[in-house]
């Protein structure tokens, strides 16, 4: 366990001791909000504290959630197939479209986006390795391992430097420079939405730099076509083999495949986006980042993302990315364990005068479609 401890801490920087380190302000709901080098270190080591107690209780409980997920995950998507051969009658195809819907929603968010964080490589068992991991969605996992848990996950919230913000597509802040082409945002936003898995694999291929001209698609060759196999794999599995295998029922097995997958989309991108754009959630700069110590780093994941509040089920379901500040601050801690210690991270935020976004999520939603709208003009 030692080490995987020191695995853990690895993943964020070391608190420093430069006399060149700045105080960040940032301005939230009207309040002012500060944080100077002396309290982000001290901010750093509270946080640090509570990460480790957690990493020194991982063990069977772990283990044995992560299993049970993974084999509910499964029967739903048995049942849900099976279900859709019988798909001419309308209570068959509902039941196995809702079933593979959420088989979909649990291997993408609360099964593969947490394995390949590495939150269960100190199991040691090559099934839940998060380098090797591979999910049911149109991205290729290295690629949403190199844009996700390394570029967001490190730059989070920096213009510029985080893809995530916008994901090359959208504007989704005022730092973002208008242009013409941004007029379309609630467009993009809506197309991302329901085709958010292929939004997901276009990440990694940056659009914007190509569309800039400083890089060009020969650029990418590598990534695109690592992107076009597994699409490729993805299409013919869901719309070619399965309703091939239906036979006669093929025309109901496509649509509930597709549905599914339509599901699974929208609430994807529900949730991540409430993660990550709601009111109160902040930008950073290049400059604002310099020299920045592991504290630093806690007071920037933590401006820059907003939980959502809900069930047992609903956090579940979101894979517990309704705890998005703690996912941000412990990424590779296995994702059911930061509802445990919320309280714990909102008691100190409140100690040192740092806001801890959360609400419910019609509320950051709406928040989020006002934010698009309103950002797609100059």
């Amino acid at each position: 366990m030692t080490a995987t401890l020191e695995k853990v801490l690895d993943q964020t920087p070391a608190i420093e001791t430069k006399d060149d380190r700045r105080t960040i302000t940032k301005i939230v709901a009207g309040q002012s909000v500060t944080m100077t080098p002396e309290m982000a270190d001290a901010f750093g080591r509270e946080l640090d504290a509570l990460k480790e107690k957690v990493i020194a209780d991982l063990g069977e409980r772990d283990a044995t959630y992560i299993r049970r997920v993974i084999k509910a995950q499964r029967a739903l998507e048995v049942g849900g197939r099976g279900l859709l051969f019988a798909g001419v009658l309308p209570p068959a195809w509902i039941a196995g479209t809702a079933m593979l819907a959420v088989s979909k929603i649990l291997d993408n968010m609360e099964i593969g986006h947490n394995v390949m964080h590495g939150q269960y490589d100190w199991m040691g068992d090559p099934a839940l390795t998060g380098r090797n991991f591979e999910w049911d969605s149109a991205c290729p996992g290295d690629q949403w391992r190199h844009s996700h848990n390394y570029m967001h996950h490190t730059h989070t919230n920096i213009v510029g430097m985080d893809r995530d913000i916008g994901y090359g597509i959208l504007r989704m802040s005022e730092d973002q420079r208008w242009k013409p082409y941004f007029l379309g945002n609630p467009v993009y936003a809506f197309l991302l939405m329901v085709l958010f898995q292929y939004g997901v694999a276009l990440h990694e291929l940056e659009t914007e730099r190509i569309r800039s001209g400083e890089i060009s698609i020969a650029d990418k060759k590598e990534t695109l076509a690592g992107i076009w196999n597994k699409v490729k794999r993805q299409t013919l599995k869901d719309y070619v083999a399965f309703p091939l295998l239906a036979g006669p029922f093929a025309p109901w097995v496509f649509a509930g495949n597709m549905t599914a997958n339509l599901v699974r989309n929208v609430w994807s991108y529900a949730i991540i986006f409430c993660g990550h754009f709601p009111d109160g959630t902040q930008e950073f700069s290049v400059e604002e980042t310099e020299n920045e110590s592991r504290g630093m780093w806690y007071f920037r994941q933590i401006l820059g993302s907003a939980n959502l509040t809900g069930g047992k089920w609903f956090h579940l379901l979101s894979g517990n990315l309704s705890f998005q500040i703690e996912h941000h601050l412990f990424p590779d801690i296995p994702a059911f364990r930061h509802a445990e210690i919320a309280e714990e991270v909102q008691a100190i935020c409140k100690r040192y005068g740092v806001p801890y976004n959360t609400g419910p999520l019609p509320k950051q939603f709406a928040s989020v479609v006002r934010k698009i709208v309103k950002l797609a003009l100059p």
